[in-house]
């Protein structure tokens, strides 16, 4: 059994993820795309709609430093923090993430990012369960990664697209639909939005062509802006038993996605609006206009999306450091507001009254206990403390601007000696960190 410090300093240590793109595989994919669609015809239904054209990433976008595995699980727990988890809510962000701190290692040379012998015994009815979540996972690290590339000196958001969609349309019926919407921003600038897909599987590098397929699909159903321009990104993760863990990547070109300038107007509050759940193809030439089933924000409504987008961040942050009073106030009912109104109770959730000064910052958040390897660990996700205040207030706009000035464009995971533990910072001013639970650090509320 390994030591549990080092298990923990592992996590924060730079390791080599490997990305994979070009154009061998968009054939790949392609070739899949045109086999499926054959054999839809050829029972007599028609083949979906999909991404039209699927391009390679450019090197400068798949290729990045080395990252730790914390950073990893950090980004992956502060994506699925407004997740419905039942009466567990408010602890998804903690054991959602961390029950992945045993699967990720990098035992080679290279020090290539992999599965641990943990990861790859996972039983087989929990498979499709870790090939998901480490999917979504990885898909929304990458993403970051990739766009903050793409668009230097700007903040990338990744927020889940269905609670973003649930501010306009129901999605009763809605088979398809992306994974994450990721919002690229800057204060007082206008901004850009892209749907996000990722999946994860546990074969061999063609299971991603089937799933690359799939993914256009869910991809196709979110448009933004001007019809079929809308650009985006793909992501199928090799979680190989036997090799480097692999993320296969590519992109949706397009000049659509774009938001205007946002300001004050992210800090009002948010309703329901009831927006059909079409997708509209313009009239051209001889083919008149034509509605499609899916999601579109209308030029005329961008806006209205960037604060929808701005405000469900900000929910998932709160939510992130177990304020659900806070939370709620981001939140329209149809995305689930009532789901963070009512007494707050550590025993069925997270509550906010912990504080820690991580890495030389005040930081108030929530903690849970949990066993590793039969050893108890503490967990702790939080934000920089000034920074909840303008969250708790409504002020996101001044929020975002203090971030955007205080915190570095890229996340990093470093050891706090001090604190005795792992932790990992983001851009946004979250902390996610872990250490062994000694006697002398029981219910430590006000640690200095």
């Amino acid at each position: 059994m390994a030591d549990l410090e080092n298990i923990l300093r592992g996590l924060v240590q730079p390791t080599s993820l490997t990305v994979r793109s070009g154009e061998e595989l968009v054939g790949a994919v392609e070739s899949t795309i045109t086999k499926d669609d054959e054999r839809l015809k050829e029972k007599g239904k028609e083949p979906p709609r999909r991404k039209p054209r699927l391009s390679a990433l450019p090197h400068e976008e798949a290729s990045f430093p080395d990252v730790a595995p914390l950073s990893v699980l950090h980004a992956f727990a502060r994506s699925i923090s407004l997740d419905g988890q039942g009466s567990a809510r408010g602890l998804a962000e903690h054991w959602g993430c961390l029950k992945y701190a045993l699967a990720l290692a990098s035992e080679t040379p290279e020090k290539l990012l992999l599965l641990s012998p943990e990861g790859r015994s996972t039983r087989q009815q929990h498979r499709r369960t870790q090939a998901h979540e480490l999917g979504a996972a990885f898909g929304a690290f990458t993403a970051e990664c990739v766009l903050r590339r793409r668009f230097r000196g700007h903040r990338v958001s990744i927020v889940p697209a269905d609670i973003a969609l649930l501010a306009g349309w129901t999605l009763t019926g809605a088979r398809y639909r992306p994974r994450f919407l990721a919002e690229v921003w800057k204060p007082g600038e206008p901004g850009s939005v892209l749907p996000i897909a990722c999946k994860g599987h546990h074969g061999r590098a063609s299971n991603s062509h089937a799933q690359f397929a799939s993914a256009s699909i869910h991809l196709e159903a979110v448009h933004i802006g001007p019809w079929n321009r809308t650009p985006g990104l793909l992501f199928s993760t090799e979680l190989s038993t036997k090799g480097p863990i692999v993320v296969h990547a590519l992109r949706a070109d397009g000049d659509g996605g774009a938001l205007p300038a946002a300001g004050a107007r992210v800090n009002v509050p948010l309703w329901d609006r009831p927006l059909d759940p079409f997708i509209i193809r313009p009239a051209d030439g001889g083919l008149p206009e034509e509605a499609f089933s899916g999601f579109h924000v209308r030029t005329r409504d961008s806006g209205w999306f960037r604060q929808v987008l701005a405000r469900v961040d900000a929910a998932g942050l709160t939510a992130f450091t177990g304020a659900r009073s806070a939370t709620a106030r981001y939140l329209t009912r149809r995305q689930g507001q009532k789901d963070y109104t009512g007494q707050e109770h550590a025993a069925i959730s997270s509550v906010r009254d912990t504080r820690q000064t991580l890495l030389g910052t005040r930081c108030v958040g929530t903690e849970h206990v949990f066993r590793i390897n039969s050893q108890r660990v503490e967990a702790f996700t939080g934000v920089a403390e000034d920074l909840v205040e303008h969250l708790d207030n409504g002020r996101v706009d001044r929020y975002r601007r203090e971030a955007h000035a205080r915190f570095a464009g890229e996340p990093f995971a470093m050891w706090d000696e001090r604190w005795r533990g792992a932790v990992s910072v983001r851009p946004d001013g979250s902390v996610l960190a872990i250490r062994r639970l000694r006697a002398c650090t029981h219910a430590s509320h006000d640690e200095e």
